[in-house]
């Protein structure tokens, strides 16, 4: 069963993504929102973590707190979604679980 995971504290500030990244499954798919975006900076072991990951777990970012954060270089594989294609996303995964 593929799970949407949903993120949006700071990965500088406590463990869920690192929790996160050792629980996905080879269909997961990883939702930064919020705060959870700074793991796409540059020259982090939190870029490079997800950087590492099987290319069947997908990477999504949303655009709008991207653009809120200046973050603008990132690894090819994250794809940037709008809130509705955030909704639209959800229904493609069988489970939606949010690292609260």
């Amino acid at each position: 069963m593929n799970t949407l995971h949903l993120l949006s504290h700071s990965p500088f500030t406590d463990s869920r993504l690192n929790s996160c990244l050792r629980l996905l499954s080879i269909h997961d798919g990883i939702l930064l929102s919020g705060d959870a975006v700074y793991a796409l900076q540059a020259g982090t072991a939190q870029r490079q973590a997800l950087e590492l990951m099987p290319d069947s777990i997908a990477l999504f970012a949303l655009d709008e707190d991207l653009l809120a954060r200046a973050i603008s270089d990132l690894p090819t594989r994250v794809r940037r979604l709008d809130y509705p294609a955030f909704v639209e996303l959800t229904l493609r995964y069988a489970k939606v679980n949010s690292w609260l």
